[in-house]
């Protein structure tokens, strides 16, 4: 999955590990790697990615997204979406573009929009 990937060395700007959990609105600008528990909304201009064994409660509007773990929300990503072989969507999704590895899930609608790279606005943000 990382190979691909034109931020494989940007730096991770968070980090929410195994066994940590966290409730509310993160709003990223970067990288941010999940490999814990997550609920609420994630927004912003840069790449979420959800390790193996996360659990994800949360709608997500970000560039990227690369998910191992499970999401359980809608999803409106501007560039990428892959999804593992162990991930696991259950919910919307709408993206530029999606790619699907053998072995994965995905229980709800996609919605391919084209190559939107618009940035979301402090405003937008902030609904």
């Amino acid at each position: 999955m990382t190979n691909r990937r034109k931020d494989k060395d940007e730096e991770i700007k968070a980090f929410l590990g195994k066994g940590a959990e966290f409730d509310g609105k993160l709003v990223l600008n970067g990288l941010v790697r999940i490999d814990g528990e997550f609920k609420g909304e994630a927004l912003g201009n840069g790449t979420l990615i959800i390790g193996e064994g996360a659990c994800v409660e949360a709608d997500i509007a970000v560039n990227s997204v690369f998910i191992s773990g499970e999401v359980r929300g809608n999803l409106d990503i501007r560039e990428r979406t892959e999804i593992s072989s162990t991930g696991r969507l259950l919910g919307n999704v709408k993206t530029a573009v999606l790619e699907v590895k053998e072995g994965a899930v995905i229980d709800g609608t996609c919605q391919m929009s084209g190559n939107d790279k618009s940035e979301y606005t402090a405003a937008e943000m902030d609904e």
